[in-house]
């Protein structure tokens, strides 16, 4: 490997958008690598950008550190994870992105009715919570789970 193909964590942070005290972090938990000099100074493999973009799109699934962890640990070492390799992992947060989605058109479609959050204030949670029934199920908008209508 040549000295060109290693970047700093401050070129690393530069091309990846994260702070070289989340790359640092990261690497404390094993979800990256680095070489360190002579001098003590890390130096990534150019296939880290690939990791932390990685890393990055599953927390915004809302994926644990410790599915990161797993999904990664899956991957091969030593060389950037190819197409086919994201795309295997990728499939498995489908589900969770499709799920995800979902609350959201729901959010869009019904904050400006009864959400069964207990405010009362609308004429249409009369009808839809009448005497705040939706308290029994818990705290929170609880029409805008799947079923929480159900038991309203």
């Amino acid at each position: 490997m040549h000295s060109t193909d290693l970047l700093t964590i401050g070129d690393v942070a530069a091309r990846s958008g994260v702070a070289p005290s989340a790359i640092r972090f990261y690497e404390s938990h094993g979800l990256v690598s680095s070489e360190r000099t002579g001098g003590n100074q890390r130096r990534f493999r150019r296939s880290t950008l690939r990791r932390l973009a990685f890393i990055r799109s599953a927390q915004r699934v809302g994926l644990s550190l410790e599915e990161i962890t797993e999904a990664l640990a899956r991957l091969p070492n030593g060389r950037t994870p190819t197409k086919a390799d994201w795309a295997r992992l990728s499939r498995g947060w489908r589900g969770r992105i499709d799920e995800q989605i979902e609350r959201l058109e729901r959010l869009r479609d019904n904050l400006d009715g009864c959400i069964g959050c207990g405010c009362l204030s609308l004429q249409r949670c009369v009808l839809q919570n009448p005497g705040d029934r939706a308290a029994l199920s818990g705290t929170g908008a609880r029409f805008l789970e799947p079923g929480d209508r159900g038991t309203a």
